[in-house]
């Protein structure tokens, strides 16, 4: 198993936000948390990466234990945090910077600018790419940290419906080119339907994994999508129990 969990519990200004968590994840795998508003799903995230310190649990990748900040996880933000003063390239190329590999990760950063559709804006700065350039670039720059799981905690939230839909259509296309073990946070059902292998249900805080649906489709396209009314009915009736609001039926 790439990555599991066992027994995370997390709280915050004496309000218990996760209780005995568990959950695991296989290689190459992607899977999508899904769930109420305040059942924890970014602090899962943070938690993983190290920002946030767990009162208890475990969590494991590749059999080791991983305690504080490690370089197995790289952390994808809903806004894209380029620094505006930098160029595409530069922003790309941060991992670079930090860890002393800058003419390495360049090298590799240009290889990619025509795979992420960035070809021609490496001297660009962020206020002349729109909204979808500029998360490709962040997914860009999260693919060049020398990771095995992007964590990726609503990516395309701030972006409109069409844009949205488009870079959805983009990711379904580049997790087969990247062949990384995938933890996506969204709100979105569609978003975790289209992109997951399996999707992960939480209830409402502290959260627990209260569900877990396998999404057996492997060419999947918008008019596949659109067919999925019952799948949807079902998440969404698993939500709603997991809230404490029942389904209204």
């Amino acid at each position: 198993m790439k990555l599991k969990v066992n027994g995370l519990t997390f709280s915050y200004e004496n309000r218990k936000i996760l209780d005995n968590l568990e959950f695991s994840v296989k290689e190459g795998e992607f899977v999508s948390l899904l769930g109420p508003s305040g059942s924890g799903k970014s602090t899962i995230l943070k938690l993983l990466t190290g920002v946030l310190v767990p009162e208890g649990g475990q969590i494991t990748v590749d059999g080791r234990d991983i305690g504080g900040m490690t370089e197995l996880f790289a952390y994808m933000p809903q806004n894209d945090l380029l620094f505006p003063w930098k160029t595409i390239l530069e922003n790309v190329c941060l991992y670079g910077y930090v860890h002393g590999s800058l003419e390495a990760v360049r090298r590799e950063a240009k290889e990619n600018f025509p795979l992420f559709g960035l070809s021609g804006y490496e001297d660009r700065y962020p206020s002349e790419l729109s909204g979808g350039m500029r998360q490709r670039a962040a997914f860009l720059r999260t693919a060049l940290c020398r990771a095995d799981i992007l964590l990726l905690d609503e990516p395309f939230g701030a972006l409109d419906v069409i844009t949205r839909g488009e870079m959805q259509d983009w990711l379904i296309t580049m997790r087969r080119k990247l062949n990384r073990t995938v933890v996506l946070v969204t709100h979105d059902m569609d978003e975790a339907i289209y992109l997951s292998d399996r999707i992960l249900i939480l209830n409402e805080s502290p959260g627990r994994i209260v569900g877990e649906l396998v999404i057996e489709e492997k060419e999947r396209g918008r008019e596949w999508l659109y067919g999925q009314g019952e799948l949807r009915k079902e998440i969404h009736s698993r939500i709603m129990a997991g809230s404490g609001k029942g389904t209204g039926d």
